[in-house]
């Protein structure tokens, strides 16, 4: 991942959009990150990883609550679903 400042980004910006294509680039003021740029696809793929590790995460914490549990069918039932 190459790294960059504000003003070096603002300076190539077409260069940099042309890089992000391949691999993230580090958007630096001050020495301090700001942002990343990244293709479109990589940061769809990511949004999507992070949305399947907060499932999971709810998942366990629903598994982990020992009351009964309401079946299916009668949820749609009480639902007017069926």
């Amino acid at each position: 991942m190459s790294e960059l400042s504000v003003s070096e980004a603002r300076d190539q910006f077409p260069a940099v959009l042309n890089e992000a294509q391949d691999k993230p680039v580090r958007i630096t003021r001050h020495g301090v990150d700001v942002a990343v740029i990244v293709n479109p696809s990589l940061f769809e793929s990511l949004i999507e990883a992070q949305e399947e590790l907060e499932d999971i995460a709810a998942f366990d914490e629903a598994m982990k609550d020992k009351s009964p549990n309401i079946p299916w069918a009668q949820v749609q039932k009480d639902l007017n679903l069926i």
